[in-house]
């Protein structure tokens, strides 16, 4: 007879906590902001504070058969940058790219006798003052 008890008791227990609601948990940390921009403005300025003066940082973007060479980094969000250059004619040109899935190849290259090294530009949002 107790067996039969002990089992109605359980499968009590088991109808009660699969129709009960769920209980809250503890609300968890925020999820971390994305920093992918902010880390490749970092990589590239300790790339540039490493170089001698006769070297410059040459920082290239490629997509398909174009290629930049960037002279200017403009992080317009941490998730979105606007790459600022020039393409094999001299053109000016701007890419707007999402951080996350931008590649860059840099390298560090001397400076061609009497030449003045060539330095990239990170720009940041200046915070706006007067917003509230």
């Amino acid at each position: 007879m107790a067996l039969a008890d002990l089992t109605k008791q359980l499968a009590q227990q088991a109808i009660l906590s699969a129709t009960s609601a769920p209980e809250k948990k503890e609300a968890s940390a925020p999820a971390p902001a994305d920093n992918t921009g902010l880390t490749i403005f970092g990589e590239i300025q300790a790339m540039q504070r490493a170089l001698k003066e006769d070297e410059e940082l040459v920082v290239l973007f490629q997509s398909g058969v174009e290629r930049i060479r960037v002279v200017e980094l403009f992080l317009r969000t941490p998730q979105v940058i606007v790459l600022s250059g020039q393409d094999q004619s001299r053109n000016l040109t701007r890419i707007i790219t999402p951080a996350a899935s931008l590649q860059l190849l840099c390298k560090t290259m001397k400076v061609a006798a009497g030449g003045k090294p060539v330095r990239v530009a990170l720009i940041t949002p200046k915070k706006d003052s007067t917003a509230k």
